[in-house]
């Protein structure tokens, strides 16, 4: 992937006097122009404009546990897939080398090899071309001239953090734990040494995934403020007020809430395993990041969520949430009950949000409507994140470790 700007602008085509108006104090700013969420054109620009540039989560790591485990990615029509190859997970532009054939359709297992199943070509699981079937004839399987060497497979830079997959598709953004500096220094007050080490991903069985008819930046807004709680989450907001939460925000890379009254009800009579550098007394704690552009975090005394926004299309976005425990907590029959309960109470919650989230996809198409307002004292986070697009769209470095 090159750092070209698509070629309908600099902007993605939006008006700049529009992206001024997003940079403004938030009691004066407006949001992003509704193009931004229903535009196609838009939404190529911003795949290989503005995602390109930086790290991109596409994945938990655990989902792969085997060699060979390979699971296909599309990212606004770019088809990758990460494969296992024993030592960690390689990430690759899902295309045959041969004539352009698509690898990898569905999650599967491959036994020694990856196979193209059009005309058989077949790779290592580090990319590189193998086998070329009756390339040079019946029964002949080289041809004079031939370079397998130079028609491997495309890989894509990646790397892994706290159990996710992160790829940077232009291959020139900074190292990975660089680019999440701010947000480790800021959650190294609750993670003991090793404690991320510590972390397993809970089975299928354990996460869920949602499909929603609305843009992949939709949902990340919806989950930066606290604001809806009232009247979106009445259950939650029974016992974790408006007043019980407070802003996270680090302009340029992550925006959200933390709450003070975090309660693991949800257990069943298995407590979890705590992370062991939790401070002594706040084990109410809790803390609510979208880190941008697209994986929402939960981090929790007792367990972490991610959940992964895979943008299908400009109006069209899967959730896949995925749970972590500490130690054996994510496996074990003992604390089975307690997964489930907690998967169940997390479902019901990103359910509620669906509804929102798609009306506000439906109120984009709307000429009456063109960016909104922000209410300055609840809506920081969220004018955090249209800010971060907003200046990425402009060009602007989206580097700020």
């Amino acid at each position: 992937m090159s750092n070209e700007i698509s070629s309908i602008g600099r902007n993605g085509g939006l008006d700049p006097a529009l992206l001024a108006a997003v940079n403004r104090n938030t009691v004066d700013a407006c949001g992003l122009p509704n193009q931004a969420y229903v535009s196609r054109t838009f939404a190529e620009f911003e795949r290989d404009g503005l995602l390109a540039r930086t790290w991109v989560c596409i994945g938990a790591a655990g989902s792969l546990t085997n060699k060979g485990d390979a699971r296909p990615v599309s990212l606004l029509g770019l088809p990758l897939f990460m494969v296992q190859d024993g030592d960690g997970i390689n990430v690759f532009h899902n295309v045959c080398s041969h004539r352009g054939h698509q690898l990898i359709g569905a999650a599967c297992r491959f036994k020694g090899s990856i196979r193209c199943p059009y005309h058989s070509w077949t790779y290592a699981f580090d990319g590189a071309l193998r086998g070329t079937p009756h390339i040079g004839g019946p029964g002949v399987h080289e041809a004079e001239g031939f370079d397998r060497s130079r028609h491997g497979l495309k890989p894509v830079r990646s790397a892994e953090w706290m159990g996710l997959v992160f790829v940077n598709l232009s291959a020139d953004a900074p190292d990975l734990d660089r680019h999440l500096a701010p947000l480790s220094s800021r959650w190294v007050r609750f993670l003991g040494q090793g404690d991320a080490a510590r972390l397993k991903l809970a089975s299928e069985d354990d996460s869920f995934s949602l499909e929603i008819e609305a843009n992949w930046k939709l949902a990340v807004e919806n989950f930066c403020e606290s604001y809806h709680l009232p009247w979106i989450h009445p259950g939650l907001n029974r016992y974790s007020r408006l007043e019980d939460h407070y802003h996270i925000m680090h302009e340029g890379l992550f925006a959200g809430q933390g709450t003070r009254v975090y309660d693991p009800v949800y257990r069943a009579g298995a407590e979890f395993p705590a992370f062991s550098g939790w401070p002594e007394g706040e084990q109410r704690l809790a803390e609510y990041v979208a880190l941008f552009p697209n994986v929402m975090l939960g981090l929790h005394v007792d367990h972490f969520y991610a959940v992964v926004l895979i943008p299908e299309s400009h109006h069209r976005t899967r959730e896949e949430m995925r749970i972590f425990y500490l130690d054996d907590a994510a496996e074990s029959e003992t604390h089975a009950e307690s997964r489930r309960t907690t998967r169940e109470a997390w479902r019901a919650i990103f359910l509620e949000d669906v509804g929102v989230v798609e009306g506000m996809q439906r109120g984009r198409h709307s000429p009456a409507f063109s960016g909104g307002a922000f209410s300055p004292v609840m809506d920081p986070p969220t004018h955090c994140f249209h800010k971060w697009v907003a200046n990425g769209v402009n060009n602007r470095n989206l580097d700020t470790a």
